[in-house]
């Protein structure tokens, strides 16, 4: 297997490079000054491209390198080449559009040097935005100087994917690729554009050249350096910005938007994020929308963006105060257990994941789901099923474990048996019956007329509307997933065969199992995979958006929803 050195692993494109030639199943080793949060994978070597002496332990063995040249300078520039160039046979150097001075000696040193070289010279950043985050938190405005200079702001990935095209290819020796994303936009086109990621006007307001470049001095930038930026800015006023075609021509995926770049990073421009959550304890209406601080990943966490959360009736439990003594909750707490979303940040020593990452899970005292971002250990989570839409994947956790627990742990279902689930058409009844069926069992399910259609189609074997028909006795196992009176449950334990076994996540029934489920990424995995191979459907039987949240709670209560609901922020 080959094995590609990425120096700059932790900038903004050497880690998308990292993550993508992990993806490809290509072994990696980084050049970093000091230890850094990297997948156990990825083999680090303590260096600094300052120092070419220490590049040689790092370049031993590798077959190709991603350099990045971080100084403003060329000295020091020659040996480091020529210490890529005795152990790899390739090499891709990021320089820049603009080809400064440092950058055009690199280029000149490399295409010298024997090895197969390609260059990568982007244009403007997309992630260059990100220098107005802390003006657009405090108060939703950009002042800068030329808001009408046009550019074609290209996504780091984008750099990275044709990065790791021409690390692991051939065909890519001797090309300069120039790197733009796919629209020209102004600045302040961008800036609107970020208004509209975050959800909140963001209105440009125009400075003059003489208060940015005080501005920036006062930051510490070198003078050359304000005079050539604010010169780049000033000469891209007027007309639109060239286009290539490159990122698509490369890797045969179309070059990605600023927009989606904004929508990617709108956490870094916010200072809240809207959310559902409860003060004290009772009714439906104890729920508030609020804006409240966007949270930070701590140690061992990631931060996500949520596609959508899931309504689950034990949620109503929590609303009203009857899980204290289960849950670990304090007030206030932001309601929502299911998660699924794309990863956007990782705190110190979340391994395993990367930002981009889109992932499903349980939160167990975590942040809560019913909000536009939550924290969740990384450790909790896993990739999301590719088949279904990221959203309804959020239907999955909660439901799918306790039906998973319930079938497989606690009734042991096999080949043979007769199963009757009482309650199939909620959320945990409808994987419950799938599971079941799959096991070999035959399904009996009692169904209200609203969802028998819905079970029926999940494969039960016999749908029994429970509002007018005896239930079938002589069952081998009975899962009850719905609240019972006591005569009920008595009731139910007697269509048991003499040995059966009664299982439940409601009512207890006498002499069986109740049990709560836990917890179980390995288990949530094998549901996934269940999902993306088609053995097991993700049946969504209402979307809401967050604001609904009290009606839907309050339609539960009242014996009004059916199935999984899928509840999007």
């Amino acid at each position: 297997m080959p094995r590609i050195l990425v120096t700059g692993a932790t900038g903004r494109v050497g880690r998308h490079v990292t993550s993508q030639l992990l993806e490809a199943g290509i072994e990696v080793r980084v050049l970093t000054r000091r230890a850094a949060d990297f997948p156990p994978t990825v083999e680090q070597i303590r260096g600094d491209l300052s120092d070419p002496g220490s590049l040689e332990p790092a370049v031993e063995d590798v077959e190709a390198v991603f350099l990045v040249w971080p100084f403003a300078s060329s000295e020091g520039l020659e040996p480091l080449v020529k210490a890529v160039a005795r152990h790899a046979r390739r090499v891709v150097y990021l320089s820049s559009a603009a080809v400064r001075d440092h950058e055009r000696e690199a280029e000149r040193l490399i295409a010298r040097s024997g090895l197969e070289w390609t260059v990568l010279r982007p244009h403007a950043f997309a992630a260059n935005a990100l220098s107005w985050a802390e003006q657009i938190r405090a108060e939703h405005v950009v002042r800068e100087p030329y808001g009408r200079a046009a550019m074609a702001p290209v996504h780091e990935r984008d750099i990275a994917a044709v990065a790791v095209r021409a690390l692991t290819e051939d065909g890519h020796a001797g090309s300069v690729y120039e790197l733009t994303g796919p629209r020209s936009l102004t600045r302040a086109e961008q800036a609107r554009a970020i208004g509209e990621a975050i959800g909140r006007p963001v209105r440009w307001e125009e400075a003059s050249p003489q208060d940015a470049r005080r501005q920036m001095l006062a930051r510490g930038w070198p003078p050359g350096v304000v005079d050539g930026v604010l010169g780049a800015q000033a000469g891209m006023t007027g007309d639109p910005a060239p286009v290539t075609a490159t990122v698509e021509q490369v890797t045969g995926s179309a070059a990605r938007t600023f927009p989606s770049w904004a929508a990617e990073h709108a956490h870094a421009f916010r200072a809240t994020m809207r959310a559902a959550r409860i003060h004290s304890y009772g009714g439906p209406e104890v729920i508030r929308h609020e804006e409240v601080p966007l949270p930070s990943p701590g140690p061992g966490e990631v931060l996500i963006r949520v596609a959508a959360t899931s309504f689950n009736p034990s949620e109503a439990g929590l609303r009203l105060g009857l899980l204290q003594d289960v849950l670990s909750v304090t007030l206030p707490c932001t309601l929502g257990v299911d998660v699924s979303g794309t990863i956007v940040s990782l705190g110190p020593g979340a391994t395993g994941w990367a930002v981009g990452d889109r992932v499903v899970g349980r939160l167990d005292g975590g942040s809560g789901a019913a909000a536009e971002y939550a924290t969740a250990p990384a450790d909790v989570l896993v990739a999301a099923p590719r088949t279904i839409p990221l959203a309804d994947a959020a239907a999955l956790p909660v439901a799918g474990l306790t039906a998973w627990q319930a079938v497989f742990e606690h009734a042991e279902v096999t080949e043979g048996l007769r199963v009757l689930v009482n309650g199939a058409g909620g959320g945990v009844g409808g994987f419950a019956v799938q599971l079941a069926k799959r096991a070999g069992a035959t399904v009996i399910a009692t169904a209200g007329p609203r969802s028998a259609a819905a079970v029926r189609a999940l494969g039960a074997d016999q749908v029994v509307d429970y509002t007018a028909e005896p239930l079938p006795g002589g069952v081998d196992v009975v899962l009850n997933l719905v609240p019972l009176a006591p005569d009920a449950a008595a009731g139910l334990v007697s269509l048991l065969r003499p040995g059966g076994a009664a299982v439940s996540v409601a009512t207890p029934l006498p002499g069986g199992v109740h049990f709560v489920a836990r917890n179980d990424p390995s288990q949530l995995a094998r549901l996934v995979a269940l999902v993306d191979a088609g053995d097991l459907t993700v049946d969504i039987a209402e979307s809401h958006p967050l604001a609904e949240l009290a009606s839907i709670h309050r339609r539960s209560e009242n014996g009004r929803t059916r199935g999984k609901i899928i509840v999007i922020p």
